[in-house]
């Protein structure tokens, strides 16, 4: 039996490779680790959320991007890719064509395959990017929201849970009510 070959990737070798690549993959410090496929409610969520970005930005700075387009991190261990599943960004000199390392806002919607790295790993690695305000979970089974905002050098939690609850984002101009982002979800 033959061992498996354990690759590591250099950042450029992943940025070409995934340019060729018919299914997404994160990077983490060299790993590549390919993406599942989302649910249509997952889907419709992400829809949802960017839409009203979308409706909102039109003409401004800033704009909105679902989860083909990949967030760079750079933490004490390494340095990461992730597809957010949307994602808000308003810095005008952030215009690489395949990444973007200055955030504003970054939405994840969760999934049973995905929901413990979106909470860990990637919510240690955005917390390093400077411009990141906002970080968002949103839950696809139940009406259930858990957002971290920069507030100075730490970070508030804010868990949501009623229809009618709102997240507010001020400094866009954007208000959403959690009755928005699960617009046409039929909970059980």
């Amino acid at each position: 039996m033959e061992a498996e070959k354990f690759v590591l990737y250099t950042v450029e070798d992943y940025l070409e490779a995934e340019k060729l690549r018919e299914v997404r993959h994160e990077y983490l410090d060299g790993t590549v680790h390919a993406m599942s496929g989302g649910t249509l409610r997952h889907n419709d969520i992400a829809v949802s959320i960017a839409s009203i970005f979308r409706r909102l930005f039109r003409g401004g700075p800033c704009r909105v991007n679902l989860a083909d387009v990949k967030v760079r991190a750079r933490t004490a261990f390494g340095e990461a890719f992730y597809y957010p599943d949307v994602v808000v960004a308003c810095d005008p000199n952030d215009q690489r064509e395949f990444f973007l390392e200055n955030p504003t806002i970054i939405f994840e919607v969760l999934s049973p395959s995905t929901e413990s790295v979106d909470q860990r790993e990637k919510w240690f690695a955005y917390q390093t990017i400077p411009s990141l305000a906002h970080y968002v979970l949103v839950a696809q089974h139940a009406v259930l929201v858990e957002w971290f905002r920069r507030e100075g050098d730490g970070w508030t939690r804010l868990l949501l849970t009623l229809a009618e609850d709102a997240l507010d984002f001020p400094e866009r101009g954007v208000t959403m009510t959690l009755s928005e982002v699960y617009e046409g979800i039929a909970f059980d």
